[in-house]
């Protein structure tokens, strides 16, 4: 490479902006020794991970006495040499640190577009944006792997990123210091970088070329079915925190600030959806905050009204309907709704007097028929008085 093409300002910025390079390797001694040199042209911020190899890297990271090493044995996996390498990183002062691989696919020639990215939008989750479709021989798992990954990531935070499975990211350490990270394998890329999303952490991206070799120079350490099988545990486990806790918190917490009325008027009269969609979110809110599945009514739901492409926040503001105060009355009103489905096993029940869970358990059936009904009503009620409030003010102002 022709050092008289790198602006000479490069390395002072990674000084200025505290950013390091960390390049975590298990047995890549084939490529490792090149992809320090072409860091060091830009930086001598440099943290390599040696993940238990037991080729020749060891004796190739002597040959860079400038670069910090942080070496263990056995192997780990990729994730705790990730995890090594942000706390070697923030021990050395830094508050950035990109991660490259070191089997040749990265080129450190973008280093700089991580730069620009961070002094023109400022603290964010930078991630590396490869070009899948124009890369030549991407193998079949990876193609296949990116489209998975980046559909639940836009599950579980609702950010729509290109590409979400890339090795070269700009991460920013402070808040992964204040997190109690999990994952040990190559899983701990998705889990980081979800809960520094749900941390409120921007993600951006920044376009960069990729290299990958011909099959039969090939070297990786990704084994398909038991690390995609960890991946798979764990978006499992992601996304039922996202709609047990994140999604009903993100939206919870817009009105606890003090413009909430501003805020209930901006989803009620978005201009964005129709009259319709708000009501059917209001309606299938009512719905499925009533239906006898407790403890499942938003698990349930919010990927439901994800699929049906309501609004989302108006459907978790109609399902807490069943909010404790209201709990009694709505198992009062099913019992009531389900004594004409019973016939003469029907039973009369007091508000006062004969709402316990032994009387309730014994007549269990009339309440799963009556809670039903009184579901479909209810959602019939949201749906109506909803169109009609939001239809008589555009009335009155026409």
């Amino acid at each position: 490479m022709d050092h008289s093409i790198i602006p000479a300002d490069i390395s002072e910025r990674f000084s200025i902006l505290g950013v390091c390079v960390l390049i975590p390797t298990y047995n890549n001694a084939a490529s490792i020794e090149q992809v320090i040199t072409d860091v060091l042209r830009y930086t001598g911020q440099v943290i390599v991970i040696n993940d238990g190899s037991t080729d020749a890297t060891p004796a190739i990271l002597e040959k860079f006495p400038q670069v910090t090493v942080a070496a263990y044995s056995p192997n780990k996996g990729k994730g705790m040499a990730l995890r090594t390498g942000f706390k070697k990183a923030m021990e050395l002062g830094y508050r950035y640190a990109i991660t490259i691989d070191s089997d040749g696919q990265h080129f450190a020639k973008d280093l700089p577009l991580f730069l620009d990215a961070l002094e023109t939008g400022g603290p964010a989750l930078i991630m590396g944006s490869r070009n899948m479709a124009t890369a030549d021989n991407v193998p079949g798992k990876s193609s296949f792997g990116h489209k998975f990954s980046n559909f639940w990531f836009r599950v579980e935070t609702g950010i729509d990123c290109p590409d979400t499975q890339t090795g070269y990211r700009l991460y920013p350490l402070e808040p992964i210091s204040r997190m109690q990270l999990f994952t040990r394998k190559y899983e701990l890329e998705i889990e980081v970088i979800v809960r520094l999303a749900w941390t409120g952490v921007p993600v951006t991206s920044v376009p960069i070329t990729v290299y990958y070799p011909p099959k039969e120079e090939r070297i990786t350490h990704f084994r398909p079915f038991k690390d995609f099988s960890r991946i798979s545990v764990l978006n499992t486990v992601l996304v039922l925190i996202t709609f047990l806790y994140i999604k009903p918190r993100n939206f919870f917490r817009r009105f606890t600030k003090k413009n909430w009325q501003q805020e209930l008027k901006r989803l009620l009269l978005n201009p964005g959806e129709t009259t319709v969609t708000k009501a059917n979110s209001m309606a299938f809110g009512a719905f499925m905050g009533i239906v006898p599945i407790w403890g499942f009514q938003l698990l349930v739901g919010i990927p439901a009204a994800h699929w049906m492409r309501l609004n989302k926040a108006l459907f978790i503001l109609a399902a807490n309907i069943s909010i404790p105060p209201m709990i009694p009355l709505i198992i009062f009103l099913s019992y009531k709704m389900g004594k004409p489905w019973m016939g003469s096993r029907a039973v009369d029940i007091s508000f006062s007097k004969q709402l316990t869970l032994k009387y309730m358990g014994q007549n269990l059936e009339q309440y799963l028929y009556g809670s039903i009904t009184l579901a479909i009503v209810a959602a019939i009620l949201f749906w109506l008085l909803t169109f009609l409030l939001l239809k008589i003010p555009l009335k009155q102002k026409r």
